[in-house]
This record gives C-alpha cells, structure tokens and sequence, in this order.
C-alpha cells in the first residue's frame, strides 16, 4: 500500500505550479501590466542597403518577454540581404514563409524545383521547405515566419499545408491598377489587392496564417482610419516624403480622425509595426503615389473568429 507520507508528496509536486487568481485582478493581463502591450516600432532600409549576406531579425522579443527571436506575438519578420552570386538557406520552425523581394533577383530551390523571383515578387513557401535562395544580382527581402507562434505553443509543423506560391510583381501591379482606376475607388477605406491562395477559400488570406495586403495610397489623398486585432508588420515599398500613417487610440466621432494620434513617416524600404485594436489611417501630401505591404497573422484571427476588422469613411465633400 501507498502510504499517507507518499502520497502528500506526490501531491505537492503536483501542486507545486497551481495558482488560484481572483477573477478581476487576473483576466485582464495587459491592462495591469503584467504582460506588455504590442508597441509601435519603426526600422529603417539602412539595416540592409549594405553589408556581407545576412539575416537582419527586426527582433523585439526584449519588449515581449519571450526567449525566441519575435516581432509580434506570433510573427517574426527579417530583412535578408545577399549578396550576387551568394546563397543563403532558410528552414524555420514555421508553417509558413512569404519573402516579398525588395531588390534584384535570384532563384530559389525547394523540393527539387527551382523558382526565379524578381523585384516585387511574392513568394510563400510551406513547412518543410528548407530552401536555397540564391542571389543572381544584389538582393533584398522582406521575409516573414510564424515561428514565434510555433514556439509559443511548443509543437513543430507536422505538414505542408500549401505548396510553393509565386505571385509576380506584373500581376499584383496590374490587379492594383485595375481596382485603383475602378470608379468607386475613392469611397473605399483602402485601395489595396490582398493576395490570396485559392486553397484558402475560407479565410481568403496568402496562408492559413498569413494575411498580405499590396497597397496604393494615390497623391494628394487619405484613407480613413480602420482597426483590427491582429497585428500589422507594414513594409513601405515605395513613398516620397510627406507620406505617413497616424495611430491613436480614438476616434472623433464628427471628423473621423484619430484623436491625439502619433505619426509614422513613410520611407521607401521602411518597415514598421502598426499594433493591435487601434485605428491607423494613411495620408499622402506628396505628388507621387505610395505603396504599402501590410503581412499580419490575419489567416489565423479569421479562422478564429477574432480579426474583428472595423472601417471608417470620411464624408464626401
């Protein structure tokens, strides 16, 4: 038989982590603090234009108190810089990648096929992948993983979800065009492609995690300001100087602006974090148009339920 000493040790080990919280000092983790907010955070192209092949993580796991590199919760973006005739691989714990090709061309191998990208190409690889991605002229890359999120949960992908998907920068150009020149165009809150796997046909997003946005803010415009909870790892691919977003918490219910908002300027090449639930809109004083990439785990808050996406209009004068 088990005796009593026994079995009260077994039960302390077993109670060694257990914590029993008052409700209403515990069910709200970040409004007391205990856990930090997504911050707003901005990283300039000078992190890539220069310097040997490499990986540049725009890592601020610091602020979120996690031991694994993170840009969000559950996303971590990187430049890649390679230089010609160099290759460098990736093979994440991760169940999705996108590289958004910010400069020169290459090709990339992966399961024994071989796809030449571009500037302003999207690429979205698969878990498993373990790719080479080769530089024929001097490269850039916006690239994103879900690796964060895998962490976070301690498992690792067990299938491709999807196979290898390249999206050309003529096509994007070209779909963006047609919805920019459509007459409506004006009254919507973004003038924007969201480029979209077809195997997805539920949440409509470029993964079943990733959500990416191809975006035209026209000179001399604005678009209202919108939220929602997933957060925003924006890429400025193209803006002249007074291009910029505002971020606030509020709305002024007569103008529909933001109240008391902070300013990000826009710069070509620039990345930049837009955090969860607040309203954000784009604005445009320069004469050239301007093109933005928001990627956000978007995939994964519609399959959720939880993306919880809101629009403001500004009334038409």
């Amino acid at each position: 038989m088990t005796s009593q000493s026994h079995v009260e040790t077994q039960v302390a080990h077993l109670l060694k982590h257990a914590r029993f919280l008052e409700y209403t000092t515990a069910s709200d983790p970040i409004g007391s603090g205990v856990i930090n907010p997504v911050s707003m955070k901005e990283f300039g192209p000078e992190l890539y234009q220069s310097g040997h092949t490499r990986f540049i993580p725009l890592d601020i796991s610091k602020e979120l108190q996690t031991d694994y590199p993170a840009t969000s919760p559950s996303l971590l973006a990187q430049f890649i810089n390679i230089r010609s005739g160099d290759t460098i691989k990736t093979e994440p714990q991760a169940t999705s990648e996108l590289f958004y090709m910010i400069e020169g061309n290459g090709v990339t191998e992966v399961d024994g096929e071989t796809i030449h990208w571009k500037k302003g190409d999207f690429l979205t690889l698969p878990a498993g992948s373990n790719s080479r991605h080769t530089a024929e002229k001097d490269a850039a890359i916006y690239y994103i993983t879900d690796s964060p999120l895998l962490h976070y949960l301690g498992v690792k992908p067990a299938k491709a979800r999807f196979k290898p998907t390249l999206y050309t920068a003529e096509k994007a150009k070209a779909k963006l065009t047609q919805v920019a020149e459509s007459p409506n165009a004006r009254f919507r809150n973004r003038i924007s492609v969201l480029l979209n796997n077809e195997i997805f046909d539920q949440t409509l997003t470029i993964t079943h995690v990733l959500w990416a946005m191809f975006g035209i803010v026209p000179p001399g415009s604005k678009q209202a300001p919108h939220s929602h909870k997933s957060v925003a790892l924006d890429f400025v691919a193209h803006a002249a100087p007074g291009t910029y977003t505002l971020v606030g918490n509020q709305i002024d219910p007569i103008t529909k602006e933001i109240i008391n908002p902070q300013k990000i300027d826009w710069v070509t090449g620039k990345a930049f974090i837009t955090p969860p639930g607040l309203w954000h809109s784009h604005h445009n004083e320069s004469d050239e148009p301007a093109y933005i990439i928001p990627i956000q785990d978007a995939g994964l808050h519609t399959y959720l339920r939880t993306l919880d996406i809101q629009f403001q209009h500004y009334e038409e004068k």
